[in-house]
Order: C-alpha cells, then sequence, then structure tokens
C-alpha cells in the first residue's frame, strides 16, 4: 500500500514555504521580492463573501499604516484572477464603516489549484475546496513568527494584527517580551535571570527603570 503524500503544516519557527504566483498585482516571488520585509501572508474562502468583503477593505485602508511599520500584505483565495479582478473594483463602489472608494493595492493570489494554499495549510477540514480564514506573519528572514486561524464566520481584528507585528518587532529590536494586552509605550518585561545569583541581584537592586514582582517577573519602564 502506498504511502499517501502528506504535507506538514508550517509552524511557528519554520521557514517559510517559498512560492511563485500569479497575482492581481502581476507575478511575486516569495520570499525573493520581500527580502527584508515583514510579510502578512493571509487566506479567504472565497471572493464575494460577506466576511472577506469587510476584510479586504479594512486591510486595503490600513494598508500605509503596515507599509509604514516595514510589512508587506499579500491575500490569498482558490479563486481565478478574473474572479479576483471583478470583487476588487466591486469593493471600490461600497461604503462600510466610514470606509469608501477603497482600492486594493496589495497583490491577491490566484490559487485556482491550490498549491500555495496546501503548502501553508490553508484547506482544512471544513472544506476541500476553500481557505481557511488564516494569517501567517512571516519576518525579513522568511521565518514563520505568528499562525492565526479564523473561523468561517468571524471576521479578523485587524488591529490585533497591527499589534503582534509591533511586539514582534519590539521584541526583536530590544530582547525583551510583552505581557499580556501590551500596547506601544507600555512596560515591558525583561528575560527570566539565567541564575540564583542574577535572580538574587533583580530583587535587591531594583530602580527607576526597572521593578519585579517577584524574581522571575521582572519589568523595564517605557
Amino acid at each position: 500500500m502506498e504511502k499517501e503524500n502528506i504535507q506538514r503544516m508550517p509552524l511557528i519557527g519554520d521557514e517559510a514555504p517559498a512560492f511563485q504566483a500569479v497575482t492581481t498585482q502581476g507575478t511575486i516571488n516569495f520570499p525573493e521580492d520581500y527580502k527584508g520585509k515583514w510579510v502578512i501572508l493571509f487566506s479567504h474562502p472565497a471572493d464575494f463573501t460577506p466576511v472577506c468583503t469587510t476584510e479586504f477593505m479594512t486591510f486595503a485602508t490600513m494598508a500605509e499604516e503596515f507599509k509604514a511599520l516595514n510589512t508587506e500584505l499579500i491575500g490569498l483565495s482558490v479563486d481565478s484572477l478574473y474572479a479576483h479582478i471583478a470583487w476588487l473594483r466591486k469593493i471600490q463602489e461600497l461604503e462600510w464603516n466610514g470606509m469608501k472608494d477603497v482600492e486594493v493595492k496589495f497583490p491577491l493570489i490566484e490559487d485556482i489549484r491550490m498549491e500555495v494554499a496546501n503548502k501553508y495549510g490553508m484547506i482544512q477540514g471544513q472544506s476541500n475546496t476553500q481557505a481557511v480564514r488564516a494569517v501567517f506573519i512571516i519576518d525579513p528572514k522568511a521565518i514563520i513568527r505568528t499562525i492565526l486561524y479564523y473561523p468561517a464566520s468571524t471576521g479578523r481584528n485587524f488591529d490585533e494584527i497591527k499589534r503582534i507585528i509591533l511586539a514582534l518587532q519590539k521584541a526583536d529590536r530590544d530582547s525583551i517580551a510583552t505581557p499580556a494586552n501590551w500596547q506601544p509605550g507600555d512596560d515591558v518585561i525583561v528575560p527570566p535571570p539565567g541564575s540564583c545569583g542574577v535572580a538574587k541581584s533583580r530583587m535587591e537592586n531594583q530602580g527607576d527603570d526597572q521593578y519585579c514582582l517577584d524574581w522571575f517577573l521582572c519589568f523595564k519602564k517605557e
């Protein structure tokens, strides 16, 4: 009996699978075309669906905010290029939640054969022909840093996606961690001590810029 050709879903810390794809902004080669940039690769079940429409309007409206964070957007569904174009043109005619005349300028991948979707584990139990609502946050070294999955009925929280980008960039830059509900400007967590001596020193030498709730939980003021 032949073994099934099963491809493992990429995980946090894995190198993001490479691909070449036709999109609404021309052919892209990933990760070559995105060297040195953060990337949000996200999938949606289908064009002309209501939740996805609100999401694309929101992402497109926030595109410049992400670009200011050195972050590029790439969308994907298993629809054809022509369906993508027709849907994005229709989006530009809609008005919702204060957004109107919204032009989607980031690439939307045509993935009829589900080649990219399968590489990223975007085709799951609910359907064999539609991608789930997935988000992959990929760093400038093409390493997957965050994976989010949403059910078809639930629109994504784009403020949270942006917050994740900010938190990851902050952690990489300053070698810290961010606590629950962290927002830019909030205090951050310093790495746990690696020895009893360091733990004791931290507790005994707390200063104006650093404080500890206990030896393992110390904060740095921002």
